[in-house]
């Protein structure tokens, strides 16, 4: 699948509107000029070990309404929390939680990394069929946090209230609003005003979390967070857009095509460790690469020769392939030449994953072995846990992804030329961090990972107007959902765990 201008990680380029979401659409509809029920809300009570405590907590899952100006209800969220018994809520901290796509729910971070339970599946290769087991989760962060898994509108059981358009809540902007709009009456709700707050998010989440700190701190009636965790980050789409004669995405996707590359033993003597290999292709990538795409018909013979050589070192490709393609190989087309050879391709979430096409003579992979190969099991486990250990009784389908359509891409605050064709949440974060001292960020980035390239991530976060001090890399043997790697969970729970504790 190519990266088009819009992030389609989770959702767009992935999964169109699912049969289950037009359904509950159609529900919607019906139920648009019928009373509003109460929220549908389960609370339970249970106990756990995380970081090596033992945690008596709350579990309060389902609905909160979101009021418009006459205070009748327009959308419910579906959120998640766990909440330690007897904290102190003028002390601990709360964090709020969702992933990506747009249209993908929670349940990602939620069975997968950080949530009380998650979902046992094997690494990088294809979940299979049922039965998928969920465990107790040793790595959740409720040792350090309480915890609140958020489901934007129409993604998980988020819907419309009374003939309320949902595509009112799809765009960059309305999406961040709604989702703070959720946070002040969580806060107010629970009583946790005086609460260290964190916010964070997955892949197209991280552009949520950074459109969403200007919706809570951009204004006179300030929500101050403490963090934002920033997992599988994708923050300016412009500098990724395939588009022709936009070099920069290039640049940016080529120290991944190296760390894949080294992974899969493409590479001719290759280094120690995928950090070495990284570097080297960052070097190359900003130097001898770049000036030469930046050349494009200038560009000479022998130095045309000498890029060709190190770009098909680098990313285990031939020199003719990379030739052809005049010196820009594209991701997808990367994922189906790079193992040719063997007849397998590779994923775009994490190219440690491989699969099989109907055919080897394609330029582009059929599907993503990285998407298939956890899809299943995810579904099932936030499904039974959710109407099973927490006792939700509801008769709407759990949307995992695709729920969302027709997404306004265009920032609120950015409007004219240049904000209609470049969009780029960064500078709202810079803002943040100059205007409070106390904010920190987590950046957290898989070497495998195509959907949301590390140096992508790098590149954004490098210029002028942020503050080094207060941005602390790490980086994964994995790919975008680095936590399906055990001992990646245990180092990414470790990670935020320390940064939340400051």
């Amino acid at each position: 699948m190519r990266f088009t201008t819009s992030l389609a990680a989770l959702a767009l380029a992935l999964a169109p509107l699912s049969a289950h979401a037009a359904d509950e659409k159609k529900k919607d509809d019906a139920a648009a000029a019928a009373p509003v029920p109460p929220p549908n809300v389960s609370v339970t009570k249970h106990k756990g070990s995380f970081g090596g405590q033992s945690i008596a907590y709350t579990a309060t899952t389902g609905e909160t309404y979101l009021t418009d100006k006459d205070d009748k209800p327009v959308a419910a969220i579906f959120a998640t929390s766990y909440v330690k018994d007897g904290g102190d809520p003028k002390t601990r901290p709360i964090t709020f939680l969702y992933n990506g796509g747009p249209g993908s729910g929670s349940l990602w971070l939620h069975m997968g990394a950080f949530g009380p339970k998650r979902v046992v599946l094997p690494d990088a290769k294809d979940d299979g069929a049922p039965p998928y087991p969920v465990i107790d989760n040793p790595e959740s962060l409720l040792d350090v946090t309480d915890l609140v898994f958020i489901d934007p509108v129409g993604t998980g059981f988020s819907h419309t209230l009374g003939g309320k358009d949902p595509k009112d809540y799809w765009g960059v902007s309305a999406d961040a609003k709604s989702i703070a709009e959720f946070i002040r009456i969580w806060l107010n709700e629970n009583g946790r005003w005086a609460s260290p707050k964190y916010i964070g998010g997955e892949s197209y989440g991280t552009t949520r979390s950074i459109a969403l700190i200007n919706e809570l701190e951009g204004s006179y009636n300030d929500v101050a967070v403490n963090g934002i965790i920033l997992i599988s980050t994708i923050l300016d789409f412009g500098a990724a857009a395939e588009a022709q004669g936009n070099e920069m995405p290039y640049i940016l996707n080529l120290p991944s095509m190296a760390t894949t590359a080294w992974y899969h033993h493409k590479i001719a003597n290759p280094p120690a460790t995928v950090a070495e290999v990284a570097a080297q292709a960052r070097a190359f990538a900003i130097g001898p690469y770049a000036a030469a795409l930046l050349k494009g018909n200038q560009l000479g013979a022998e130095e045309r020769a000498s890029v060709r050589a190190e770009l098909a070192r680098l990313t285990g490709l031939s020199e003719a392939f990379v030739d052809n393609a005049n010196l820009r190989v594209s991701p997808g087309r990367f994922y189906k030449e790079l193992l040719r050879d063997r007849g397998q391709v590779i994923g775009r979430l994490d190219t440690r994953y491989t699969g099989v096409d109907y055919d080897k003579a394609g330029e582009e992979p059929d599907n993503d072995p990285s998407f298939y190969g956890i899809d299943a099991a995810y579904t099932s486990a936030i499904n039974s846990y959710v109407r099973g250990d927490l006792k939700l009784k509801t008769d709407r389908h759990y949307v995992t992804i695709g729920g969302v359509n027709s997404w306004d891409w265009k920032l609120a605050d950015q409007r004219g030329r240049d904000g209609e064709v470049y969009v780029n949440v960064a500078p709202y974060l810079g803002k943040a961090l100059r205007e409070n001292s106390g904010l920190r960020v987590f950046v957290g980035q898989g070497w495998y990972d195509f959907a949301t390239p590390f140096f992508g991530a790098e590149y954004s976060l490098n210029r002028p107007g942020f503050d080094p001090s207060r941005i602390s890399f790490h980086y994964y043997d994995a790919g975008h959902m680095m936590y399906v790697r055990p001992d990646d969970l245990r180092k990414l729970s470790a990670d935020v765990r320390a940064f939340i504790r400051g």
